[in-house]
């Protein structure tokens, strides 16, 4: 496993609540309350540009199952799931397969590109890590599906507060964390770190679930996956000092406009290329684009924005890059290797 400032690690605080019981972000940010979103849901029908499907890589799949795993192999699903897999490892993120992410199928945003993936295709997984439990990343289909075809062997590692809603569909084999906290399981080592988010599945329960982002340790190879967040320097350049040598990041670069309602809860791909400098990772890969309408911009701008902010920002465009839904990309001993000299 990889070294860790432990000093630096010693020195950081776990979660804390207010008075109301509702967690509150690192920089005691007051987001937008949950009943002005709804209010700008309502309304974005009328002015929101069409939908795109993206082409969609479906001769990976084989691929996924049977290719010898002489390298990491990273599998973009859609959205913000991804498969792992390295060495005998295998791990998804925020896994949701669901046509629409919503507490009823039929409503909400619809998914315009298919997952590349489904779950019956998948091979055996080893775990699965939850940032947090909005919808599109916390989905009970997908959840019961996976538990359905793996059971108690699959492990399951959540934010503080969310192992009860596991625990009330019977998923018991269950890691619930806070903040700067870590678990070793089945040759993984994580830390739960935090994000500048916010929790909430109702009108009536944002913040009262923990959200976050993680950091995952296999033998050789670090990755971190940051879930939701806005822009916080201070937050990620302390994570980047306490995980030195991050190997992959997946960071999320789209769902950021109208910009006054989503600043301080979704980055844009400027402050993503921010993040992939202050994380000092090896490589970054985006996220959270192109598979749902979740916000106001076009489908297809984050990853031109992206582009621009990297030449703008002096950063190679093989330094952070997109992914076609179902594509395979092997991340090379010898990158990994140069990296850490």
């Amino acid at each position: 496993m990889k070294l860790i400032n432990t000093a630096l690690l010693a020195q950081q605080p776990q979660s804390q609540k207010n008075k109301k019981g509702r967690f509150y972000n690192p920089s005691r940010l007051h987001l937008v309350p949950q009943r002005e979103l709804f209010k700008w849901l309502l309304r974005r029908h009328r002015y929101l540009p069409k939908p795109i499907r993206f082409p969609l890589i479906t001769t990976s799949n084989t691929q996924v199952l049977s290719a010898p795993l002489k390298a990491p192999l990273l599998t973009w699903i859609g959205h913000s799931t991804f498969l792992l897999r390295h060495r005998d490892i295998a791990l998804l993120t925020d896994p949701v397969f669901s046509r629409w992410v919503s507490p009823v199928q039929g409503v909400g945003p619809k998914r315009s590109t298919p997952p590349a993936l489904q779950v019956e295709a998948l091979p055996t997984i080893t775990a699965v890590f939850i940032s947090h439990n909005h919808y599109d990343h916390l989905d009970k289909n997908s959840v019961l599906a996976l538990f359905q075809r793996f059971g108690n062997a699959l492990q399951w590692f959540v934010p503080l507060g969310v192992k009860a809603w596991f625990t009330k569909l019977g998923i018991h084999n269950v890691v619930e964390l806070d903040w700067w906290q870590s678990a070793e399981v089945q040759g993984l080592r994580c830390h739960f770190l935090p994000a500048q988010h916010f929790s909430g599945r109702t009108l009536s329960d944002s913040y009262k679930t923990l959200w976050g982002s993680w950091l995952i340790d296999m033998p050789d190879f670090r990755c971190y996956f940051a879930g939701d967040t806005g822009y916080h320097a201070e937050l990620f350049g302390t994570i980047g000092g306490v995980f030195p040598d991050i190997d992959l990041a997946l960071l999320p670069i789209g769902a950021y406009n109208p910009r006054e309602l989503m600043r301080n809860m979704h980055i844009n791909p400027e402050e993503a290329v921010s993040i992939h400098q202050h994380l000092g990772a090896a490589l970054s890969v985006g996220m959270h684009w192109g598979s749902f309408q979740l916000t106001d911009e076009p489908m297809d701008e984050p990853p031109q924005r992206l582009a621009t902010a990297l030449t703008q920002q002096g950063i190679s465009a093989d330094k952070f890059i997109v992914m076609e839904h179902g594509e395979v990309l092997e991340i090379t001993l010898k990158q990994v290797a140069n990296h850490e000299q």
